[in-house]
């Protein structure tokens, strides 16, 4: 009886890390998908300079939790997203708005999907 017990807390703990991660997870990638929908919104108003800064400010935020986003998710996601910061970047310098827009439309729909193959539902399960 006693095996069963610590089985239970231990699968209760799993799944408590697994809640936290994922709220976690949802909020940092939400607060990174409104602050590039802001830049677009600057940039599409010719605040090229502003919509960098957030970009910018929103790919250090990005770095700031490089090692736990490594560890948790897959390399190939952070690493595809981290190449869509630096791709979006260089597309607000050169101020094309046209392959810039597209660019961060991809970039957040890859910070979306980071968020939504974590959360705990029964198609990310199966």
């Amino acid at each position: 009886m006693k095996r069963l017990w610590i089985a239970l807390a231990l699968m209760g703990a799993i799944l408590g890390g697994t809640l936290a991660h994922t709220y976690s997870l949802q909020g940092f990638t939400g607060a990174l998908a409104d602050a590039l929908e802001q830049a677009q919104t600057l940039a599409r108003d010719d605040q090229w300079e502003q919509a960098f800064s957030i970009t910018e400010q929103s790919l250090q935020t990005w770095r700031e939790r490089d090692v736990y986003l490594h560890v948790l998710l897959r390399h190939a996601d952070t690493d595809q997203i981290y190449a869509g910061f630096q791709e979006v970047l260089a597309l607000l310098s050169s101020q094309e708005y046209g392959e810039y827009a597209a660019a961060n439309a991809r970039l957040m729909t890859q910070i979306s999907l980071l968020s939504e193959a974590e959360q705990l539902t029964l198609k990310n399960v199966l």
